[in-house]
């Protein structure tokens, strides 16, 4: 529950008053954690977010539930495992990082911002590991830089914010460990034309990431010499939509040889299913993005009548992960949760990896004191590491580093953006995702 700043500014006497009111009435519970004791973060809003004698304090704001769900549940368990692992070895400035459970922002940006304000405001983190949704990101981040705390994004790709960091709107709390779908989009045309596709058609989710993602890959297909067929009315369906049986006739409407769909997972697996079952995409080479890349989502879109997976032949990309503490990481990730790294565990890995990195070189458990250091512990000049641990010894040891992740080299630019691959995948007859080769956006 949370309680107007003015609670914070009672004298003791009063204090205690309001505590045995509060009892009666039987808000007792929420006065006492408003009234928590330094340790626990009681600065007031708009001050920095964690101070240097309570030890950094991080978090993440990832889709437990809602449509990103079958993406974001791996990535939560990123985040404790690198704080864990970081205080096994030290901790950052002498003490063991405090990791505040994830904040489910139920991929909605509504619910994100809540969220946002109840970690900033409440918890009084530093630095948080999110949002995954370039909605949901940019409902947090207003929430962030006017709490100084920095957010690093493992897959929030919508071009929208390089545009607005340009004109100085983030001040600097702002990164991300995935590439924006700039390069993506321009990625996927050119899939689509290596795969012999003259037309294409373009069907997205009607948000930041669908929307920045449909502009560049038009302008992109066409630069290679291809048509959009929909160009005059591009398709774009409602994050909150149950049918779409209007959607799917206007976007194969123009008979294209391709479709590139930007969706989620939970409203795209519908779309694709009314696509099929209308006869629409029989023939059309389906294009899909990081927005559904995950082991469920064939079975999401369902089989046909003989049993077949109806996504079967579908082709996409996802930022892909080559970095040099990639090995590393997937054994780790393996003993610990007997499972392969699935897409954009390693950008969340190494988004709190950057957010202990610049802390431990600010000697500062401020998201400010993060933010100032964030691009010098990711970027040359500096002794390249890939280990975390021995990373934070060497920044201990005074000397300058050039981390080097699990998901690239996350060199980052006066933006917050890395440039990162992609990995083109497709799903099989067994409906298993299969990567089966890269492209370069150029």
């Amino acid at each position: 529950m949370k309680l107007s700043a003015s609670a914070n500014r009672l004298s003791p006497g009063k204090a205690l008053l309001l505590a045995t009111l509060t009892m009666v009435t039987g808000l007792f519970a929420a006065a006492c954690q408003e009234s928590a004791p330094p340790q626990q973060g009681g600065s007031p809003a708009g001050s920095p977010a964690a101070t240097d004698a309570t030890g950094l304090k991080i978090s993440s704001l990832l889709p437990a539930t809602g449509d990103l769900a079958s993406i974001g549940q791996p990535m939560l368990d990123s985040v404790p495992l690198l704080v864990e692992t970081v205080n096994n070895c030290g901790g950052v400035n002498g003490a063991p990082i405090t990791m505040v459970p994830n904040a489910d922002d139920q991929t909605n940006p509504e619910a994100g911002l809540e969220a946002m304000t109840r970690l900033a405001e409440v918890d009084r983190v530093a630095g948080v590991v999110g949002s995954f949704a370039s909605s949901v990101s940019t409902a947090a981040i207003p929430v962030a830089v006017r709490n100084k705390v920095m957010l690093i994004s493992p897959g929030s790709t919508s071009p929208v914010f390089t545009e607005r960091a340009k004109k100085g709107e983030f001040q600097g709390y702002w990164a991300r460990t995935a590439p924006p779908d700039t390069y993506q989009a321009q990625a996927l045309a050119r899939l689509a034309s290596e795969k012999g596709a003259k037309t294409a058609a373009t069907i997205v989710i009607n948000n930041d990431y669908g929307v920045g993602f449909e502009r560049e890959f038009v302008q992109a297909f066409k630069k290679l010499g291809g048509r959009i067929t929909n160009e005059a009315k591009p398709t774009r369906y409602d994050p909150k939509a149950t049918t779409f049986e209007t959607e799917v006739q206007a976007a194969f409407a123009g008979k294209p040889q391709a479709v590139a769909a930007v969706l989620y997972a939970e409203t795209g697996s519908l779309l694709l299913k009314s696509a099929f079952e209308q006869g629409l995409s029989k023939g059309v080479q389906i294009l899909l993005t990081d927005g559904v890349y995950s082991p469920d989502f064939p079975d999401q879109v369902g089989r046909t009548a003989d049993g077949k997976f109806i996504l079967a032949g579908a082709m996409g990309t996802v930022p892909g992960a080559d970095g040099k503490a990639l090995e590393a990481l997937t054994r780790l990730w393996r003993e610990k949760k007997g499972r392969p790294v699935s897409a954009y565990v390693p950008h969340s890995w190494d988004a709190a990896a950057l957010l202990a990195l610049a802390a431990e070189a600010a000697k500062s458990n401020t998201g400010e004191g993060i933010k100032s250091k964030i691009r010098d512990v990711a970027n040359p000049p500096g002794v390249e590491v890939s280990d975390v641990c021995e990373a934070l010894k060497l920044i201990r040891e005074g000397k300058d580093i050039n981390y080097q992740g699990a998901s690239g080299n996350v060199d980052i630019d006066e933006n917050g953006d890395v440039v990162g691959s992609y990995d083109v995948w497709s799903v099989g007859n067994d409906g298993r995702l299969n990567v089966v080769g890269k492209v370069s956006p150029k």
